[in-house]
C-alpha cells in the first residue's frame, strides 16, 4: 500500500491512498461471501452461486460499493500508522478515484491537521485583582441550608398550611371526561413547590385529613399537552396526611451532629473558613479564564472548520453519555427540546471553537517555555485517577494504552502551563482594568 500526503492551505491535507488490485479483488470476494445467501439464479440454489457466474450475469461492480466499505476503514488505520509528520483531528472526507477489478483501488481522505499558535503577549496578563470577602448573612445562608437539610417530616394533625406535604390522590376531567396523566394515588405533593398547575397547591391550604377538595383550575395556553392547554379542569381530591418539616434548633448540638465543631460560635467560623477556600478556588478558576483569553486575543491561530466539527461531535457525544446516566437518550433529549442533531451541533461549535484556542495556546506556551511533565507528575495525575475510579493505581496502569498515557500527560502539561500564566498575570484593580478596556473600545470605534 502507498500513502502521498498533501499538505492544503489552512492545516488541511489530502492522503491519495493506493490499495493493490489482488487486495481489492479480495475485498470483492468478500463482498460476494456476505452478499450470496440473498442472490437468486435460475438453477442454483440461494448461496451457491459461484462468484464468477454472480460476475458474468451482473457484472463485478455490483460488489465495488461494499468491498470499498471494507477496504477504506482498514487501509485508512494503516495509512494514519505511516504518517508522521501530522497530527490529524477530523474525520476524513473520502473520495474514491479509482476503482475496479483487476485494478489498483485509489482513493483520498482529506482530513484537517493540527495547527499551531502563534503566541501574542502571554505573560504580565492584566487581571482584576482578587478580593475575597465572606459576609455574616452568606454564612447564615449557608447554615440555614444544612439545616433545611438536617430536617424532617413529621406527621401534623392540623390543616395543611404553605410548605406542608399532604399526600393526596386526585381524579381530573374535563367536561366530565377523565385524561392521560390526571390520575394518581398515594401521592405527595410539597404547597407552594409549583410542581402543579398553577391554583392546584393554593387550593389545598387549609384543608383537613380525610377532607374530599374540589380544585378548579385552568391548564395554560402553553402547556406541553396540546390537548390539555387552556381547558378548563376538575380534579377531585382526597386529602390522606399532612406532615410539616421539622427544622432543628441552631444550637451547640446541632453544631456537633452536622460537624466536627463543638459550638455553633466554632461551626460558624468553620463555615466562614470552607466559604473562603471556595470562593478563592473560584476566583483563581475566574482568573486562569480571564488570562486564557486574553491570550487567546492576542494569538494567531487558523483552526480547520473540520476540526470544530470533530471536537463539537466529541462534546455531543459526552452530553449524550451524562443523559444515558440518567436514563435519557439523547434522541429522547432532542424531542423534548425539538432540536436535532445538525442543530445542537451548531449550538456546540462556538465552546468546541473556545476549547480548541485554549488548548493551543497553552501548548505553545508550555513549548515557549520548556515546560515537561515529570514521570512523577504524571503518577500523581494517575494515582489521583485511581482514587476517583476507586482502583488500585496499578490495575488502572495495566488498563491504559500508550496512546492514554499520551492523552493524560498533555492534560497535565496544559494544567502547568496554565498555573505559569497565571502566576505570570498582574492583579491591579478593577477599575484600571475596566478604564483599559473602555479605551480599547473607543479605539475600535
Amino acid at each position: 500500500m502507498n500513502v502521498q500526503v498533501e499538505k492544503l492551505e489552512h492545516y488541511m491535507a489530502k492522503l491519495t491512498i493506493t490499495v493493490p488490485a489482488e487486495r481489492f479483488d479480495k475485498a470483492i470476494t468478500q463482498a460476494y461471501l456476505k452478499m450470496k445467501n440473498r442472490i437468486s439464479v435460475p438453477g442454483f440454489r440461494k448461496g451457491k452461486v459461484p462468484q464468477a457466474m454472480v460476475e458474468r450475469m451482473y457484472g463485478a461492480g455490483m460488489f465495488y460499493e461494499d468491498a470499498a466499505n471494507i477496504l477504506i476503514p482498514e487501509a485508512y488505520d494503516e495509512a494514519l500508522a505511516e504518517v508522521k509528520d501530522i497530527m490529524i483531528t477530523s474525520q476524513p472526507e473520502i473520495d474514491v478515484v479509482q476503482i475496479g477489478k483487476g485494478q489498483e483501488f485509489i482513493f483520498t481522505a482529506e482530513v484537517a491537521t493540527k495547527p499551531e499558535a502563534q503566541l501574542g503577549k502571554y505573560k504580565g496578563i492584566e487581571v482584576p485583582e482578587t478580593v475575597i470577602e465572606v459576609t455574616e448573612e452568606e454564612i447564615d445562608q449557608e447554615i440555614k441550608k444544612v439545616q433545611n437539610q438536617n430536617s424532617r417530616l413529621v406527621t401534623v394533625d392540623r390543616a395543611a398550611k404553605l410548605g406542608d406535604t399532604v399526600t393526596i390522590d386526585y381524579a381530573g376531567t374535563i367536561d366530565g371526561v377523565a385524561f392521560d396523566g390526571g390520575t394518581a394515588e398515594g401521592y405527595d405533593l410539597v404547597i407552594g413547590s409549583n410542581s402543579f398547575i398553577p391554583g392546584f397547591e393554593d387550593q389545598l391550604i387549609g384543608a383537613e385529613v380525610d377532607a374530599d377538595v374540589d380544585v378548579n383550575v385552568t391548564f395554560p395556553e402553553d402547556y406541553h399537552a396540546e390537548e390539555l392547554a387552556g381547558k378548563p379542569a376538575l380534579f377531585k381530591v382526597k386529602v390522606h396526611e399532612i406532615k410539616a418539616r421539622e427544622i432543628p434548633d441552631l444550637d451547640d448540638e446541632f453544631a456537633q451532629d452536622v460537624s466536627e465543631c463543638e459550638t455553633m460560635e466554632e461551626y460558624r467560623e468553620s463555615v466562614k473558613k470552607d466559604l473562603v477556600e471556595r470562593k478563592t478556588k473560584a476566583a483563581m478558576d475566574e482568573k486562569k479564564q480571564q488570562v486564557v483569553d486574553q491570550i487567546v486575543e492576542d494569538a494567531e491561530i487558523d483552526i480547520p472548520e473540520p476540526m470544530i466539527e470533530t471536537q463539537a461531535r466529541q462534546m455531543m457525544d459526552n452530553y449524550a453519555r451524562q443523559l444515558s446516566y440518567s436514563g435519557l437518550s439523547i434522541d429522547k433529549y432532542f424531542e423534548y427540546t425539538g432540536m436535532d442533531r445538525d442543530s445542537f451541533l451548531e449550538q456546540m461549535k462556538p465552546q468546541a471553537l473556545k476549547n480548541i484556542q485554549s488548548r493551543l495556546v497553552l501548548e505553545a506556551v508550555a513549548k515557549a517555555e520548556g515546560l515537561e511533565v515529570t514521570e512523577e507528575e504524571l503518577d500523581a495525575e494517575l494515582a489521583n485517577m485511581a482514587k476517583q475510579y476507586n482502583m488500585e493505581l496499578d490495575k488502572l496502569k495495566e488498563m491504559m494504552g500508550e496512546a492514554d498515557l499520551e492523552t493524560i500527560k498533555s492534560d497535565v502539561l496544559a494544567d502547568k502551563a496554565l498555573a505559569f500564566v497565571a502566576d505570570a498575570a498582574v492583579e491591579v484593580p478593577a477599575a484600571a482594568v475596566e478604564a483599559v478596556v473602555d479605551e480599547e473600545d473607543k479605539d475600535e470605534e
